[in-house]
């Protein structure tokens, strides 16, 4: 885990498309970090920042996908 450093600083986060905005329980991640995704809380973005490989990332997405189905 790493925390938020000047790596993240200049990132671009973006919120789930299912996240409803009223400040509800939702991740932010940032794309263009090859090789990782950088993970976030929403609601305290000044706090740890939480980093996955791509391919384990990707994993668990489709695992909550198919559990929608």
């Amino acid at each position: 885990m790493a925390r938020n450093t000047d790596v993240f600083g200049a990132a671009q986060w973006r919120s789930s498309s299912y996240s409803n905005g009223s400040g509800g329980l939702c991740l932010e991640v940032a794309d263009g970090f090859p090789g990782v995704v950088p993970v976030r809380d929403s609601k305290r973005t000044e706090g740890p920042t939480l980093v996955f490989p791509t391919m384990v990332w990707s994993l668990f997405v489709a695992a909550v996908a198919d559990r929608r189905h």
